[in-house]
């Protein structure tokens, strides 16, 4: 790392986690499947889902410190529009016609599994916009209560992701709002070691049978508390609660991430790869009904394999390179629309109203 100025050493480090997160992504939604047969897999999942949306939302705050405001922002919200339209067109058409996936609601406005996370990313954006006068620990504290109230809204949470953007809205603003600084001043070698420590007690402890003692839906962020059986008044309190395990349990796995650059710095450049495209191998897996076959022994160490193999070779740069207009449509020729329909828009509103004439006085 000798060489490399401050940011460039937070790039590195964020860019490694990026890259370990999407493959905790891949892994957990390739074994969740066998997982009710599978107590160990179970246990995984878990500890995956402890820690892997929390710090991919803050990873997703931190790298939008540069492209939040201006032009870069105006352009990054409509890459991110674009790829919903595209991506949920794709997948709730061969939803209908191959996964059939049950409880799907085929809409815009109710994002298809994954791709709850570019609706949430485009809204985190727009709402931190709206605080931006704000100082940080009031956008924390008033994302922290939103997260909370959300739970008790009487509808589903699926429709425009609102209940997962207001969950994971403290995350985003704390990654943008954390510098490399703080990272490297808490994690010095002892910390790390600690902290990755922590991470496999964790591990270790939902393993033991603990783990089914927390329910899986509390970690997914989408359901309101009456949907998780927790009807009485006091059910925040619960979310709030599992905002310290998430917390604690993002910490711990901050510890196992290399500050070096490595062959993981350039995956982690193309995770976006792996995260839009690695829903159509699962649910084609689901679909031809593999997962019958791997419900054992053996298929509880073939599936996080394949699935670590596959998050390797989607984020190769040759599937960048052949699918590129998919996954980072351009966007330039929306913009020279709108640019052409504006001028002579704005032109119109702004040309003064012609004086009445006497007679109409």
């Amino acid at each position: 790392m000798k060489g490399q100025s401050l940011e460039d050493r937070g790039e590195t480090f964020f860019l490694n986690l990026r890259f370990m997160l999407i493959v905790t992504v891949f892994v957990g939604n390739a074994i969740e499947p066998i997982t009710p047969e599978m107590g160990g897999l179970h246990s995984l999942y878990l500890w995956i889902f402890s820690f892997h949306m929390p710090l991919f939302v803050l990873v997703t705050g931190y790298f939008a410190k540069n492209s939040l405001t201006g032009a870069a922002g105006r352009k990054l919200l409509l890459q991110i529009s674009m790829q919903y339209l595209i991506f949920q067109s794709l997948y709730s058409l061969l939803d209908a016609t191959v996964f059939r996936v049950g409880g799907i609601h085929h809409s815009f406005f109710a994002p298809y599994l994954l791709l709850w996370f570019l609706a949430s990313h485009a809204m985190w954006r727009l709402l931190l916009l709206g605080m931006r006068r704000w100082k940080a620990p009031c956008q924390l504290a008033f994302a922290a209560a939103a997260g909370i109230a959300v739970g008790y809204l009487p509808v589903d949470g699926i429709w425009f992701s609102i209940s997962r953007t207001f969950v994971y809205l403290p995350f985003f603003i704390i990654g943008y709002h954390l510098s490399f600084a703080a990272v490297a001043r808490l994690f010095v070698p002892g910390v790390k070691i600690a902290a990755a420590l922590f991470s496999a007690v964790l591990l270790a402890i939902l393993s033991t049978g603990a783990a089914g003692n927390i329910p899986a839906g509390w970690l997914y962020g989408s359901m309101t508390y009456t949907q998780l059986g927790a009807e009485h008044w006091y059910a925040g309190l619960y979310r709030l609660a599992l905002y310290g395990l998430q917390l604690a349990s993002s910490l711990a796995f901050l510890g196992l991430v290399p500050l070096r650059e490595g062959r993981m710095t350039s995956l982690g450049r193309r995770t976006l790869y792996v995260f839009l495209l690695h829903g159509l191998i699962v649910r084609f897996a689901a679909a031809s009904g593999i997962y019958s076959y791997l419900s054992n022994p053996a298929g509880a160490v073939l599936v996080p394999a394949a699935a670590v193999l596959l998050t390797l070779l989607l984020a190769q740069p040759f599937v960048k390179s052949a699918l590129h207009p998919l996954v980072e449509p351009g966007i330039e020729p929306v913009l020279s629309l709108h640019r052409m329909l504006h001028r002579p828009l704005h032109r119109l509103l702004r040309r003064p109203a012609s004086k009445p004439a006497a007679n109409d006085q």
